[in-house]
């Protein structure tokens, strides 16, 4: 069984298409940074990491999470069972379409990682497995679906909480400027110093507000780590 160990938990991924990565930690790690949450929705949790990150750092908030592949929720389920927190987690077998027309609930956190690429971008006569598809195009969970979900349930003083590929930054912040939802919080992520922009950590809210976004550059050289990543995800990682 393929088995990631962390600090304070073990997240087991071997049913999983999409593994564990450095977006998802970086996610955990850096959403919520000024605000505790005591009720979250991760949406699309995968193998739970996310999750299970959040469930270490906020000891009082009540975690849900939403996984359409079956195989993922199943081991996403056993994951949150097998952590110290599994009294607080629970995780649901849907789509977040399905989650989102059903549940009245609002949430103080949404936090997604969602489907990275543009589906229509992609060439649809390219072999790809079929679940890692599913799990990095947003075929399946298109932004203006995401946003419009997140703009019926989260609570009007809430975050959410996202990364995405920096070049659809500007047309995901038009989706949800339409739903009233604006950037609180950007963090602009770099491999090293002499690196493009490849991510943006995205935290939104139901109210403008004049921001300059942050810049976080990850390694110095090959595993010489900054000390603004070893900072924020010394917590987690065994090696940190």
């Amino acid at each position: 069984m393929s088995v990631f160990k962390f600090k304070e938990f073990e997240v087991a991924q071997d049913r999983c298409a999409q593994k564990i990565g450095t977006d998802g930690v970086l996610l955990g790690a850096w959403a919520s940074k000024y605000k505790t949450p005591y009720n979250i929705l991760d949406i699309g949790t995968g193998t739970g990491v996310i999750a299970l990150m959040l469930a270490q750092r906020f000891h009082n908030a009540q975690i849900e999470a939403i996984e359409l592949d079956e195989d993922a929720f199943e081991q996403a389920a056993t994951n949150f069972e097998n952590a110290q927190w599994s009294d607080r987690m629970f995780c649901y077998h849907a789509s977040f379409q399905e989650f989102f027309e059903e549940v009245d609930d609002t949430y103080d956190l949404i936090i997604s990682n969602p489907p990275f690429f543009d589906s229509a971008s992609i060439n649809n006569n390219a072999t790809i497995e079929k679940n890692r598809e599913q799990a990095r195009f947003d075929q399946a969970l298109p932004f203006e679906e995401l946003l419009y979900g997140v703009y019926k349930l989260l609570d009007d003083d809430g975050i959410f909480s996202c990364i995405i590929p920096y070049e659809r930054e500007t047309h995901f912040l038009k989706i949800a400027a339409h739903y009233k939802l604006f950037p609180s919080r950007i963090t602009h992520v770099k491999g090293t110093d002499s690196s493009a922009i490849k991510r943006s950590l995205l935290e939104l809210r139901f109210c403008e507000s004049e921001i300059k976004p942050d810049l976080l550059t990850i390694e110095i050289s090959r595993h010489q780590y900054t000390k603004d990543y070893t900072n924020l995800v010394r917590d987690f990682y065994l090696k940190m």
